[in-house]
């Protein structure tokens, strides 16, 4: 496994980066291709944050965590990998072996001014791939997101699908306004 190290302002030590290589070292055996994984560690007030992007098969898992301490942060973050590559393994196995595969997908973020004018924050920018619902839930799940935005391939036309506060899942699908 590739691992990218990434400080946002702040220096990554030496020591913090063999322990992110020597933790995600592990979680190699896990995968049957190469893959390149990035760890972006940052601090907010008290809080030390990192994320772990792991691209595989077309997919994309994500874990995030926090904690007063970095490397209690990148222990909880592998946790969340092992426990959703055990989750989702016989799924992403069977995407795998059908040729089909999952995109990463993310919203911009926005941030309403005061006096009402719109500020556009961060813009993010990704391919979105032709895929049934379910596929659509699971790599929204892989994320750690409440939300996904894809192209439905049943019924050809741009949907989200969400997580519902009372349990289980909605989806938004768009019509065409004449």
């Amino acid at each position: 496994m590739k691992i990218k190290i990434v400080g946002k302002n702040l220096n990554v030590r030496e020591s913090l980066q063999r322990r992110v290589e020597s933790k995600l070292g592990k979680l190699d055996r896990m995968f049957n291709q190469e893959v390149e994984a990035t760890a972006t560690f940052k601090k907010e007030k008290d809080q030390h944050i990192i994320e772990i992007m792991i691209p595989f098969a077309g997919a994309n898992m994500r874990a995030e965590a926090s904690s007063f301490d970095m490397y209690d942060s990148l222990d909880q973050a592998v946790e969340i990998l092992e426990r959703q590559v055990r989750r989702h393994k016989t799924k992403l196995e069977k995407r795998k072996h059908l040729g089909e595969s999952i995109r990463f997908g993310d919203i911009p973020e926005y941030n309403e001014a005061e006096e009402e004018e719109i500020q556009i924050i961060k813009r993010k920018r990704f391919d979105m791939k032709w895929m049934n619902p379910e596929e659509a839930v699971l790599q929204m799940d892989l994320l750690g997101h409440d939300f996904f935005v894809f192209f439905n391939s049943d019924t050809e036309e741009m949907a989200v699908v969400y997580r519902r506060k009372k349990g289980g899942f909605g989806i938004i699908e768009s019509t065409s306004v004449q």
